[in-house]
């Protein structure tokens, strides 16, 4: 039995065992970023213009004073909105986690307070009930980690064509219950990319408690995405025919990430030969 850690360095998550500290494997979601995000780029600069034009005159007067300084505050817009947007979602999924553990939850701050009616409206809805929350899936098999949100049983009418009509008081007398891997997205948009995180989850071998207690991971029906904002909710599922093709594509990033940080490394040998250029006496003495 051991503890599981995470640590970040570069931008990138890893998870390791208390026991076995240099065995360190990818978080889930840096695997997933491997795909190509080429919107970002575009979005990127958005942020960067809106800000610029929004604020010219300011600009102006910081740019006369500072213009490196000035000139990293506009490239840093879209940085800056990021990491304030993770600060609301990190305190929504803390919210989220107590709330389905039974604690009495209070009206929250202005920013948090439509999270916490929205949920409450998700959870009288559907009526899941938690098995596990914010453990660890854990895969030697295939080398990689991540902290899932939660596995929920829900209450589901199974339809011919495979898929889910919710029927969590079972009006019909004929819903069965279903094991669900579940994720909470507190972004503007869920993005089919998620189907690979919650396959990555799925098929891990393991899962590991808090106190570092493994379990072999169950087989789990399919997953459900809450995509919840101020404005309202949707659960979202991934059948199973579709996780198990999503795991397929995950490992293929699994692979494009060793290259990343192996292959891509020594891929190329030295040059065998190169232009040669005579320098100067001056050149030679600077």
């Amino acid at each position: 039995m051991s503890k599981v850690q995470n640590d970040e360095k570069g931008g990138s998550r890893v998870y390791f065992k208390e026991t076995d500290p240099a065995k360190r494997y990818p978080s889930v979601t840096t695997v997933v970023d491997m795909l190509p995000k080429k919107f970002l780029t575009r979005w990127y600069a958005n942020m960067a213009a809106d800000l610029a034009l929004d604020s010219i005159e300011y600009l102006q007067r910081m740019a006369d004073r500072d213009r490196v300084g000035a000139k990293k505050w506009v490239a840093g817009a879209a940085w800056r909105y990021t990491n304030d947007r993770a600060g609301i979602g990190s305190k929504a999924h803390d919210l989220f986690e107590r709330m389905m553990r039974g604690h009495q939850i209070r009206r929250q701050s202005l920013d948090l307070e439509p999270y916490r009616a929205n949920f409450r409206e998700f959870m009288d809805t559907v009526k899941p009930v938690l098995v596990r929350a914010e453990d660890v899936a854990w895969s030697d098999t295939h080398q990689y980690a991540g902290s899932f949100d939660a596995w929920l049983r829900l209450r589901v009418i199974l339809e011919d064509d495979g898929t889910w009509t919710l029927d969590p008081d079972n009006v019909s007398g004929e819903a069965v219950w279903v094991d669900v891997i579940a994720d909470w997205k507190t972004s503007k948009s869920v993005w089919p990319s998620v189907a690979l995180q919650m396959a990555a989850y799925a098929f891990a071998d393991t899962i590991i408690g808090p106190d570092g207690t493994e379990e072999p991971m169950p087989e789990f029906a399919g997953a459900v995405v809450l995509h919840i904002t101020p404005e309202g909710w949707s659960l979202v599922p991934v059948y199973a025919p579709q996780l198990r093709s999503a795991f397929k594509w995950f490992l293929s990033l699994r692979d494009t990430l060793d290259w990343e940080r192996e292959g891509s490394r020594a891929a190329l040998g030295k040059p065998l030969a190169s232009s040669k250029k005579e320098l100067t006496g001056t050149e030679r003495r600077g």
